[in-house]
């Protein structure tokens, strides 16, 4: 559509002169004496934009050849500056193939090329950020090569280039920079001293998803299970683990904190200090009740720990792996001396909702025998003897036999259970 405009203009302009200087009678004479010039208005008007036109040639000949010199400084800076991107290019490139000295090599480069820029007073418009990135490059590759003194120089260096009151974007890159350094200390061993460094962060960077990674794994080999657990949790929020591994990671460091209480009353000042999602872990609700009978603590309180457990195994009786369901057993069984009522009907309810779980029966069984329901712990141990899957709760259930019947008086059949206890202890 513009080419057919303008062919339309050209079109008009040409009959425009045609019908001028067609018909034009004019004529314009020059008088220079003794002489006299007498020239047509259509070739005076013809040698005027022939003159225009040299006119403008020659003024932009000379503007061009006075502009040669400042175009070949540009020339030459960009030269120095294609020479500069392409060394912090090849940088990391070297960087990312594991070619740390030639990564080291070119950033130094790099590095060198701004330098010369800014002592010929070339100033290049993003020479913060291309001069932090290479001290960044040079650092990563000393870091690689165990060389910690060069780091730290180039570190330091990456540092003062973006300062903290700067612009958003040298902001972002400083700290960048920080997140990085801290990366190196970790990898130093040194977890004391990465935290410290996320602490001197500012508050939205700290609580990014790769600085909360790494303070995870500082505070993990810091031995600061609580830190560690708090920033699995917020993690878990950001959605940085799947599901299924932030609570595999969630109750790895829950169990870490626990462990590290040294009496009852620190253990339940954790317990409380859990997310309600987390007690009702089964694992982690299993093994807190493990240590507070460790402790010394009441049976009944290890019982309430264990209540969500119990719940679960009751209801869906496959839904605990073998291994959490023995350990649940054998830690209410602990827990059976004090049994009260309520208890003792919830195990007898589950017993009979579920008749043919031997682990229910020997349960049931064993917290008849505490109670002194010896007839029907009889029954219940004997149904569940010959049931069980587990050989030391085999063993126990002879255990408990025997005991039976040597309070009935039977001497044979005590030393036949005794026997039996002692045959599944051997193959435990």
């Amino acid at each position: 559509m513009r080419a057919a405009l303008w062919f339309l203009i050209l079109f008009g302009m040409a009959a425009a002169a045609a019908l001028f200087a067609g018909n034009n009678q004019g004529s314009v004479t020059l008088f220079w004496p003794p002489y006299r010039i007498d020239l047509s208005l259509n070739l005076v008007l013809l040698l005027l934009v022939l003159g225009f036109v040299l006119l403008y040639a020659a003024l932009r000949a000379l503007a061009a050849l006075l502009e040669l010199p400042r175009e070949a400084r540009r020339w030459r800076l960009r030269q120095k500056e294609r020479a500069m991107h392409g060394a912090l290019l090849d940088g990391l490139a070297h960087l990312l193939a594991g070619r740390f000295v030639r990564a080291r090599r070119a950033a130094e480069a790099a590095l060198q090329q701004e330098q010369a820029l800014q002592a010929g007073g070339e100033a290049v418009a993003h020479a913060v950020a291309l001069r932090t990135l290479a001290h960044v490059v040079a650092a990563e590759g000393s870091h690689a090569l165990q060389d910690r003194a060069t780091r730290e120089t180039h570190l330091h260096a990456a540092l003062a280039s973006a300062p903290a009151q700067g612009p958003v974007r040298v902001q972002e890159l400083r700290e960048g920079v920080q997140l990085r350094a801290t990366r190196w200390t970790l990898d130093d061993r040194d977890p004391a001293g990465a935290l410290e460094q996320l602490a001197a962060l500012p508050h939205g960077a700290a609580r990014r998803t790769l600085a909360l990674r790494i303070k995870l794994k500082a505070a993990r080999l810091a031995g600061r299970a609580a830190d560690a657990l708090e920033t699995a949790r917020l993690l878990a929020k950001h959605r940085a683990f799947s599901a299924t591994a932030a609570q595999g990671i969630l109750r790895s460091l829950a169990t870490n904190l626990l462990d590290g209480a040294h009496d009852a009353a620190q253990l339940q000042q954790l317990w409380a200090s859990l997310e309600p999602a987390e007690r009702s872990m089964p694992e982690l609700a299993i093994h807190a009740a493990q240590r507070l009978a460790a402790l010394g603590g009441e049976p009944a309180q290890v019982r309430a720990w264990l209540l969500p457990a119990w719940e679960r195994l009751v209801e869906l009786p496959h839904a605990l792996p073998d291994a959490q369901a023995l350990k649940l057993v054998r830690t209410l069984e602990a827990s059976l001396d004090s049994l009260d009522a309520a208890w003792l009907a919830r195990i007898e309810a589950a017993q009979q909702a579920n008749p043919r779980d031997s682990r229910l029966q020997y349960l049931a069984g064993v917290a008849c025998l505490r109670r002194g329901l010896w007839g029907k712990a009889q029954q219940l141990l004997t149904q569940a003897v010959t049931q069980l899957h587990d050989a030391s709760l085999r063993a126990s259930a002879w255990c408990h036999l025997a005991t039976l019947a040597e309070q009935r008086g039977d001497a044979e059949a005590a030393a036949q259970a005794w026997k039996s206890a002692a045959l599944q202890a051997d193959t435990a």
